[in-house]
């Protein structure tokens, strides 16, 4: 679960930019198909947690080429902290950030 300060903003950037499928969303809360995990962002958990809730955690979303879901990602908007680097071996990864300032990346081959 994530913290979202404006729910309709979060889903917005979660299904509209980054594509991930809204299964359900009730008062507060939102899910989202995120492969074999179900993403949850959810606005009680940002005013219980405040400024915490930033920081703490990164998700990784793997994809198969991190150059061309970047370049994807980039042409909907999403801004990107890290550009497209090798982390260890065939591996690569880019970091970008949601509306709440959560940490995000992509991961996987160039």
């Amino acid at each position: 679960m994530l913290g979202a300060k404006d729910l309709t903003r979060s889903i917005e950037f979660y299904r509209d930019r980054l594509g991930l499928e809204l299964r359900n969303q009730t008062p507060g809360f939102a899910f989202f198909n995120a492969g074999s995990v179900t993403l949850c962002v959810n606005e009680p958990l940002a005013r219980v947690a405040g400024d915490a809730m930033n920081g703490a955690t990164e998700f990784a979303f793997p994809v198969e080429h991190v150059r061309d879901a970047y370049q994807a990602l980039q042409a909907k908007g999403v801004v990107f902290t890290r550009e497209p680097r090798n982390v260890f071996g065939s591996s690569w990864a880019a970091n970008f950030k949601d509306p709440d300032g959560h940490q995000l990346s992509i991961f996987g081959n160039e």
